[in-house]
């Protein structure tokens, strides 16, 4: 990987790229929602309510699922410098905050009809508020510090601590005695890992979060390539002016 985080190499990698990932995307995504709207049968229990979990569920997946790239992303700028790093950490944060509204969202939708109440202070809930919190933190970093290298080590930090929330989201409803509902998609059972929806259900519920990765691959590409050019411009920029 170290040869594409040259910025020519990764411009040209993503031009090629970036056409099927926009093709895959649409033709994961867009199946398996049809699927889930006209296709898959009502549950037993909540009826066609359930519809908004092939929205809801794929969101949560993403909004925890980039942060993680952020993450990752964040200590490879620090600690190895690489001139595309923090570019890709910035340019997934708005996408990352985009997912995890649609779920805060759709979860509210949702929980209506199933709790009674749009909102209550769960654990999985407020840790998921708690991440909108930490991308619009990041994002503020970015926007309040001038110089470049100074807002990325400080926005990196700021993710690099904010992690801790990720396990938080993802054992809250087993930590805690919590309204919203325990692991419903796989679980272990007998030391393996089984899916605990039917096959009906679950296919449609994979594609669509396949589909959710390509999309966020593509839209992360064509963010970096606009930052990149951001770049090179206000590199020219400051060169004209020191001439």
């Amino acid at each position: 990987m170290l040869r594409y985080a040259n910025p020519k190499r990764f411009l040209d990698l993503s031009a090629a790229l970036l056409p099927w990932l926009w093709l895959a995307a649409a033709g994961l995504t867009l199946p398996g929602l049809y699927q889930a709207i006209f296709l898959v049968p009502p549950d037993y229990q909540q009826g066609d309510t359930v519809r908004i979990m092939y929205v809801h569920v794929p969101s949560a997946w993403m909004a925890s699922f980039i942060y993680g790239f952020m993450f990752v992303a964040s200590v490879v700028g620090l600690v190895w410098k690489h001139p595309l790093a923090d570019a890709a950490a910035k340019e997934a944060a708005p996408i990352g905050a985009m997912f995890t509204a649609v779920c805060l969202i759709t979860g509210a939708l949702w929980g209506k009809p199933m709790w009674g109440t749009y909102w209550i202070w769960d654990a999985r809930l407020t840790s998921m508020l708690v991440l909108l919190f930490l991308y619009l933190g990041y994002l503020g970093v970015w926007a309040a510090i001038e110089d470049r290298a100074k807002a990325a080590r400080a926005a990196a930090v700021l993710c690099v601590v904010g992690v801790v929330n990720i396990p938080i989201i993802r054992f809250s409803v087993e930590w805690w005695d919590t309204l919203h509902q325990g692991p419903s998609v796989v679980r272990f059972e007998g030391g393996k890992l089984a899916p605990s929806i039917d096959p009906s259900m679950l296919w449609p519920l994979l594609i669509v979060g396949l589909g959710c990765t390509l999309l966020f691959f593509a839209l992360l590409f064509v963010r970096m390539r606009t930052e990149i050019r951001r770049r090179r411009i206000r590199a020219l920029l400051a060169a004209q002016a020191g001439g």
